[in-house]
C-alpha cells in the first residue's frame, strides 16, 4: 500500500458532479476530460508501483513548494540510496517528437513533458537540500496509455513507453534497498509540505438554483433514478441501488459542491428532486451522520 494513497481530485469531482447537473462550457467539458483522463492515467500506474517488490515508500501526488514556486510530482519512489521522481502521462494516439518539442499529428504543440520534468527534479533537489538530505535522484516521463506512438523517438531523454513499463517495474524490482527512520522522516516531511488545494484549478461558476435535481446513478450518471422505500432504478440503464447508498451518495455531492451548506432532510429531499420520502431521509441520515442542533433545527455532519 502506498505510504501516502493517490485520492481523486477535488476539481475532478466538482466537475464530475456539474458536468450532469449543468451545462459545461466547451472549455470546462475539456478541462474536465483533461483531469479524467490524467487521473485514469495515474491510477492505473498505480497497480504497477502497488507490485514493486523492492522495499520502498511510495507518495502520490505530491504538490510542494520552494522558494514561492509550485511544482508537481504523480509518483515519488524512495529507495535506500535513490529517489524516483515519476510524471505519468495518459496521452493517446499519435505524437512527433521534433527539435526537442512535443506535436501532435497535426503539429498543434501540446506541453513538453520533458521539460516539465527537468523543472521539477531541479526544485525537488532544491528541497532536498533545503531539509538536509543528500539522494541521488531519477526522473523518467512514462507514458502509460497502449495507444501511444510518438515517432522520431528521442533515444538519450528519460521517457518509458507503454511497452517498456514491465522492463521498468524489473528495474525497479532489483534495486537493493533497506529503509530506516530517516527514510519514513522525510515521507513525513514531504506529507506534512504537501499543499491540498492548487491554485491552478478552475472551477466554474455555479450556484444550488440552476443546477438540476435528482438522485445521481453511479453506473451511468443519469439523473433518471426513481426510488422506493428500500431501492432506485435507474430509467436510463437499469442499475439497482440500495436507497441507503444513493442517498448517502447525494450527500456527499452536496458537501463537495456546497461545503458551506447545513445537510438538512429538507435539503436532501429537494436534491433528491422529491423522489425519496422525508421520512427516508430523516432515518438514512440518523444512521449514516451525526445529529448536531435542536430537534427543530437539527442537521447532519
Amino acid at each position: 500500500m502506498a505510504y501516502k494513497p493517490r485520492t481523486e481530485p477535488l476539481m475532478l469531482k466538482i466537475l464530475h458532479y456539474l458536468d450532469g447537473r449543468m451545462v459545461l462550457s466547451e472549455n470546462e467539458k475539456q478541462y474536465y476530460l483533461t483531469l479524467k483522463k490524467g487521473y485514469e492515467g495515474e491510477v492505473k500506474f498505480d497497480l504497477l508501483t502497488k507490485k514493486i517488490s523492492s522495499e520502498c515508500l511510495v507518495l502520490n501526488d505530491l504538490l510542494l513548494e520552494v522558494n514561492n514556486t509550485l511544482f508537481q510530482i504523480d509518483t515519488t519512489l524512495i529507495f535506500q540510496d535513490t529517489i524516483y521522481l515519476l510524471d505519468v502521462k495518459n496521452h493517446e494516439g499519435d505524437y512527433i517528437f521534433e527539435s526537442g518539442e512535443f506535436f501532435t499529428m497535426s503539429r498543434k504543440d501540446i506541453k513538453n513533458p520533458l521539460q516539465q520534468l527537468k523543472r521539477s527534479t531541479s526544485l525537488f533537489r532544491l528541497l532536498l537540500h533545503n531539509l538536509g538530505y543528500h539522494f541521488n535522484i531519477e526522473s523518467n516521463v512514462i507514458f502509460i496509455n497502449p495507444a501511444f506512438t510518438l515517432y522520431q523517438n528521442p533515444l538519450n531523454e528519460p521517457i518509458i513507453f507503454p511497452t517498456q513499463l514491465d522492463r521498468f517495474k524489473k528495474k525497479l524490482d532489483m534495486i537493493p534497498s533497506k529503509l530506516n527512520s530517516r527514510h519514513k522522516k522525510l515521507a513525513d516531511q514531504l506529507i506534512s509540505l504537501h499543499i491540498t488545494k492548487s491554485p491552478y484549478t478552475h472551477s466554474p461558476k455555479y450556484n444550488y438554483g440552476i443546477l438540476r435535481k435528482g438522485l445521481s446513478c453511479c453506473a451511468c450518471d443519469s439523473l433518471s433514478f426513481s426510488a422506493s422505500e428500500k431501492k432506485c432504478v435507474c430509467a436510463d440503464c437499469g442499475h439497482e441501488e440500495a436507497i441507503d447508498t444513493a442517498v448517502i451518495r447525494g450527500v456527499s455531492e452536496l458537501k463537495v459542491l456546497f461545503p458551506e451548506m447545513k445537510i438538512t432532510t429538507n435539503l436532501v429531499h429537494e436534491w433528491c428532486n422529491g423522489e425519496v420520502s422525508i421520512k427516508s431521509i430523516r432515518r438514512i441520515l440518523k444512521q449514516n451522520l451525526t445529529t448536531k442542533g435542536n430537534t427543530r433545527f437539527c442537521y447532519y455532519e
